[in-house]
């Protein structure tokens, strides 16, 4: 009997679909993928590490598009956001019914994994709408916006267009405390950076006022701390995916 093959990526989008791509190029009969972070306690198995290539991953994508609509290339992304444990695994045999069949997917809820992908886009969907509601920002003596959120998912790159329209006069910085990364704005555009402790940087800069007491108000109630909290790791996501993943599947 061969041994299972175990695939681990660096937790990214593209260092995922790097993982596909390497499932069909070396035609691997039983693969599971999984990120660098989660270790492996399992015995007779082949462990392969996946060197993240965005051109490989614009292969699959592009691939993935052509058999896909938009709202289902939205909800795939939704769903890698979600970071359920094994979710990847879920993708992959979902990724593999659109490659095999020739119609459309997107309804047949008889199918475990169409199921599982419509459930879980919508969690994450909430989750978006949650964020976009309540968050609420501090203003600090350098002028900049800053809030600090802590999503069950990783729903940043979902709601970062929301923001940039709504906060386009100023800067802001949009910060997840749990994965130890933000979307910063500066006027023009946004980018991704990366802070160990965002309140100690800002902790002596924070301007108070009678609004901020009930933004804090609006903040606490949303950011419940009994709510369950994902293991943290940080997820690189490749700005060349944002001008069609986030909210611009269009513009692709």
């Amino acid at each position: 009997m061969n041994p299972q093959t175990i695939l681990i990526y660096d937790g990214s989008f593209d260092g995922f679909l790097s993982c596909i791509f390497l499932i069909y190029d070396q035609k691997i009969i039983d693969p599971t993928i999984r990120k660098a972070s989660q270790t492996n306690n399992q015995m007779f198995t082949l462990t392969k590490e996946v060197i993240t290539e965005e051109h490989k991953a614009r292969r699959v994508w592009k691939g993935f598009k052509e058999k896909t609509n938009a709202a289902q290339q939205r909800d795939f992304f939704k769903v890698f956001l979600s970071e359920i444990k094994g979710v990847e695994n879920t993708l992959l045999k979902y990724m593999k019914h659109i490659f095999a069949k020739r119609y459309s997917l997107s309804t047949d809820f008889s199918n475990k994994d169409v199921l599982k992908i419509n459930q879980v886009a919508q969690m994450v969907q909430r989750e978006k709408h949650r964020m976009e509601a309540f968050i609420r920002f501090r203003l600090t003596n350098d002028d900049l916006y800053v809030a600090t959120v802590t999503p069950d998912f990783n729903v940043l790159p979902l709601i970062a267009h929301h923001f940039k329209d709504y906060y386009t006069n100023h800067k802001w910085l949009l910060f997840d405390t749990t994965r130890k990364y933000g979307i910063y704005y500066d006027l023009v555009s946004v980018e991704i950076i990366t802070f160990d402790n965002i309140n100690t940087l800002f902790s002596e800069k924070i301007k108070e006022s009678g609004l901020q007491e009930l933004w804090n108000t609006n903040y606490k109630s949303a950011n419940i701390t009994s709510r369950k909290n994902i293991k943290p790791h940080l997820q690189h996501l490749p700005k060349q995916y944002w001008k069609y993943l986030i909210e611009k599947s269009n513009d692709s």
